[in-house]
């Protein structure tokens, strides 16, 4: 089969069949455009010609690049090289999988970051007023759908991804809110007073007059002009609350979804609890987060204990 067709073939089967997100799609087309491209500078132009000799020296030289590729980077690549291949064996359209032997780097384990109980409240504090307060009346109107944002992303921990994707009709079942996570799976994650209390004062005060502004659309937040807000422009909102808190640390989306996860830990809840509100597929990668409360119980126990050092 024709290596660009191929490609196409199967980021189809990927996005419809499997329900990817575009994100994801986006990347595992960057990714098949280099194995292509670097197949197609030996004189293959057909998925048949493939050896799993070339596929290991793409891997070799992919990993040996300058500047050095990160592990999780190189381990999405090679992922969507051997999901290309299996895919087409899969299909009937190629009798053997060159990229079967392939075996991704293994990425280092880095504990994420995550800030205390009281950065974040100093993070959404500076974020904008809190509902009921009298700064609240007076408020600009994007401060208030910022302070809705980050109380909700706190609240959830949802990726951001997911936020930027919720429809009002997502926030109409009192105290839960319905996600859609990665593969178009939905789960229902509780929500706390705080957040209930800044979305619906974003809703009441804010939304409708941007949503009069724009095309008509269910999402839940928007922008200045009424469009559906972006990633991206979530990402900076959050930055500019955290340089407003004089937060030095890295704050990003992720930052208070692992914050999330880590206080919840701290708190007592058990891993399989986090694991279903944060959308795992597995609890393996839930226990992660199990090692920062650890430390924490180390500092304490240090602290506290009279024999401790």
């Amino acid at each position: 089969m024709e290596l660009g067709r191929a490609v196409e073939t199967y980021l189809r089967h990927v996005a419809l069949e499997r329900g990817l997100s575009d994100h994801t799609v986006a990347a595992y087309r960057r990714d098949l455009g280099v194995y292509v491209d670097w197949l197609r500078q030996r004189g293959v132009v057909d998925t048949d010609a493939v050896t799993p000799t070339m596929v290991a020296e793409f891997a070799a030289e992919r990993a040996a690049a300058e500047p050095p590729p990160a592990a999780s980077s190189l381990a999405r690549l090679q992922s969507s090289v051997r999901g290309l291949h299996r895919f087409l064996v899969r299909e009937g359209r190629a009798d053997d999988d060159p990229s079967g032997r392939l075996r991704p780097p293994k990425a280092p384990r880095r504990l994420p970051k995550a800030l205390s109980i009281t950065q974040v409240e100093q993070l959404l504090t500076a974020s904008g007023p809190a509902p009921g307060s009298s700064e609240a009346t007076a408020a600009d109107p994007s401060a208030v759908r910022d302070r809705a944002l980050l109380e909700l992303l706190y609240a959830t921990g949802a990726r951001v991804s997911e936020i930027v994707q919720l429809d009002v009709d997502d926030t109409a079942h009192g105290d839960v809110l319905r996600v859609r996570g990665k593969g178009a799976k939905e789960r229902i994650v509780p929500v706390g007073s705080y957040a209930r209390d800044a979305v619906e004062a974003y809703l009441t005060r804010v939304r409708p007059g941007w949503a009069a502004k724009g095309r008509a659309t269910p999402r839940l937040f928007l922008g200045v002009r009424g469009a559906p807000l972006s990633r991206q422009s979530a990402w900076l909102i959050i930055q500019a609350a955290a340089e407003r808190a004089g937060l030095t640390a890295h704050v990003s989306p992720h930052t208070l979804r692992h914050s999330f996860a880590t206080h919840l830990l701290q708190g007592g809840a058990d891993v399989r609890v986090v694991q279903e509100l944060l959308g795992h597929a597995s609890v393996a990668t839930t226990q992660i987060y199990t090692h920062v409360s650890v430390d924490a119980l180390r500092d304490i126990y240090a602290t506290a204990h009279p024999r401790a050092r």
